[in-house]
Parts: C-alpha cells; structure tokens; sequence
C-alpha cells in the first residue's frame, strides 16, 4: 500500500492501540471516526497555515466570455470555481488562446471608478463571500488559478482513503489524544498522546518546507497557538 493509500482503518486501528484497546472493545471504528474527522480538519488548517505544498494546486483553464463578472462554485451556464479550492493566492489571465498568461492583481474592492465600463484585460480581482469578481471584459479572456486546496475527501467509514502523504503518525497520536481527553477524560494520557502529535506534525512540516524552500524550517508558532487552544497543557 502506498502512503497515498492510506486507509481510515489503519488510523483508527493504531489509535486504539495507542489507548490499549487493540481489540477495539471500547475505540471501535465508529467511536475513534468523528476524532479522527478533527484531526483531519487541524491538520487540513495547519497545512493551509504554512503553505505546504500538498494544498497547492493550480486549476484547469477557465475559459470567461464576453461580459462576464464573476467565477462561482456549482455554477450552471457561467464559470466555476474549482470544487476544491479554499482560498485562491494567485489569478492570471490571458486573451483566449494568446499566451502568455498575465498576473493579476487582488483587491479588496472593484474600484468604483470603473463601474459600468468594459475593458480587453481584468487586471485585477476581489475574492467576496467565496465569489471571484472582476470587471467585464469586451473580449473573451481565459483564467488560470493559483489555489489553495481541500486535501481530503470526506470520512465515511473506516474504509475512507485518507489522500495525504507523511501524515499518518500525527493523524493516529492526535486522533488518540482527542479520544483520551473527550473519552476517557484521561489529561495526563491526553497530552502524553498530544506531545507525540506536535512532534510528528513538526517532522511532517518539515518534510513540506524543506521540499520547499530547500531548508527546514521549525513552527514554533503553532506550538503556542496550541497551547492556548488547549491541544496542550
């Protein structure tokens, strides 16, 4: 199995065997999942947080016609966003077909100045309520978007895939930990489990931001925001 096929399973399993019920008698499958969904969501965040390569992506092209205003998610006869983009961090543009693509610019309002008017290039965006928008164009012009990615798929059940890479020790020793603390209400096992988490998280960071930037990098200030987070005491 490649680490890009990890299973649920394999992660509840080791989690209960973390908390000594290898034979899953109290840390079943369907008590250890919704523990295993929050870790999922605090490592999609901390990931996002710090730029790590696997929630970086770039779309598709985006064809935009005439006229248009606006790229949207689940849009039906207009352009659509990418079904799982979080945040863009880069927009380009270019007129159909022409390269090369151009940047645009990011703003956080459509200058009022140019209401009403059309132009051949954008040139420059808003992102407001999950809604990218910009000026109309009187020729049709082709997007391409830098984004920021969901990087998992929903949990099931313990035969989800768990579609991420070098995260499964944080994954099993934080999942453990939640079960520990809002379970067992067990602080001392809790943070003893939590103290494992911070230090594979720290490793699989690492990993991200070497690949990265050529350097490793340590994240201290995801430590302290923890801490007061209650993810340590």
């Amino acid at each position: 199995m490649s680490t890009a096929d990890l299973v649920a399973s394999t992660v509840l399993a080791k989690s209960s065997t973390l908390l000594n019920d290898t034979a899953r008698t109290i840390y079943t499958y369907t008590a250890v999942l919704p523990y295993l969904q929050i870790a999922m969501q605090e490592l999609q965040e901390h990931f996002e947080l710090n730029s790590i390569p696997v929630t970086q992506l770039t779309s598709a092209l985006i064809n935009i016609p005439v006229g248009t205003t606006q790229i949207i998610y689940n849009g039906v006869g207009v352009p659509k966003l990418p079904d799982d983009m979080i945040e863009p961090n880069q927009l380009w543009e270019r007129q159909t077909g022409i390269d090369p693509y151009v940047p645009m610019s990011r703003r956080d309002y459509i200058p009022h100045q140019f209401e009403g008017t059309t132009t051949s290039k954008f040139s420059f965006y808003v992102w407001e309520n999950q809604i990218i928008k910009f000026l109309p164009s009187n020729q049709s012009n082709d997007i391409k978007i830098d984004y920021i990615k969901d990087i998992f798929t929903p949990l099931v059940d313990e035969t989800s895939l768990i579609n991420v890479i070098n995260a499964a020790t944080f994954l099993e020793y934080r999942t453990a930990g939640l079960c520990a603390e809002f379970i067992e209400r067990n602080l001392a096992s809790a943070n003893s489990l939590n103290t494992y988490a911070i230090m594979a998280l720290d490793r699989a960071t690492g990993i991200g931001v070497k690949g990265k930037q050529t350097i490793l990098t340590r994240r201290r200030p995801f430590r302290a925001a923890y801490k007061k987070r209650g993810f340590m005491t």
